[in-house]
């Protein structure tokens, strides 16, 4: 029977919390990982324990997961990870839309759909895309350059899942414009989103082809995990909103990071608190 592991952590972690949720697991001993984080040996797992553990540890704002003992980041082949409020600190249509002065009316229809108030996606996108028509395409660039921000970790996670071997894969909802940027600026292997229509230096307020929605998201993962023979178990999928869950499905790590609570409530593990690369510490070295 394979035994597991509760690592915790927190950007304010404190030995107290690391011992009272041993007791609570009924764990065989503490090892310290870092300042922010602590591995807890040998745990139940059983799902009554992981209710009481998980409600105990957001209540004080402390990330917890229940592992096997024994993972070693090798043993996974690709990471997925989606764009906007995953990767990057931003939704970039929101950013779009506030260069132009109709970030309100965007930001409405995106935080419906990101909590799965509005079922289609690609209905949501192209209403809110209508929105930017006439914009300059320069206000792409002043987004990418003035606003987009790695979120904390991104940079440590990526490296490391490189230097392990993994293939890393951006499939977003988003667009080709930040995408791609993001693809060579951090040396990605495969990079998805949707393509705004540009003509005569101003967006038309269409997007062009398919939408990129759920399904696409779920189906591109599908796709890059058979061109790098990856298993479902040797999969991290990280995302944030509801158009993120088909690909978190296809993942034997399903990461909701910063996320939605319905997202939070349907994927088996959580990063609330900590940087992206709170994935790296469920690994042993």
């Amino acid at each position: 029977m394979t035994t597991h592991n509760l690592v915790v952590q927190s950007p304010g972690l404190a030995i107290e919390h690391a011992e009272q949720l041993a007791a609570l697991a009924q764990a065989q001993g503490i090892a310290r990982i870092s300042n922010t984080a602590a591995r807890l040996l040998d745990v139940q797992h059983d799902a009554e324990t992981r209710s009481v553990v998980t409600a105990w540890a957001d209540a004080r704002g402390v990330d917890a997961a229940f592992v096997p003992s024994g993972l070693k980041l090798s043993h996974c082949k690709v990471l997925a990870m989606d764009m906007d409020s995953t990767l990057i600190n931003i939704e970039c249509i929101d950013e779009i839309a506030g260069v132009v002065g109709v970030k309100d009316k965007v930001s409405e229809i995106t935080e419906a759909a990101m909590r799965g108030e509005i079922k289609d996606f690609a209905e949501s996108l192209r209403r809110r895309v209508a929105l930017l028509k006439g914009a300059p395409a320069g206000a792409l660039d002043e987004v990418y350059e003035e606003k987009l921000r790695l979120n904390p970790g991104a940079e440590r996670l990526i490296t490391t899942a490189q230097s392990a071997g993994i293939k890393v894969l951006l499939v977003s909802g988003g667009f080709t414009f930040f995408t791609e940027r993001l693809r060579a600026r951090l040396n990605l292997d495969s990079a998805h989103a949707n393509t705004l229509e540009i003509e005569n230096g101003v967006l038309t307020g269409r997007v062009l082809g398919d939408i990129l929605d759920a399904d696409a998201k779920a189906a591109h993962l599908r796709e890059f995990a058979r061109t790098h023979r990856a298993d479902t178990h040797q999969i991290i999928a990280m995302g944030d909103g509801a158009n993120d869950l088909k690909m978190l499905a296809n993942a034997g790590f399903p990461v909701a990071y910063h996320a939605k609570p319905l997202v939070r409530q349907q994927t088996r593990y959580a990063l609330n608190v900590s940087g992206l690369d709170g994935v790296l510490n469920w690994f042993e070295t």
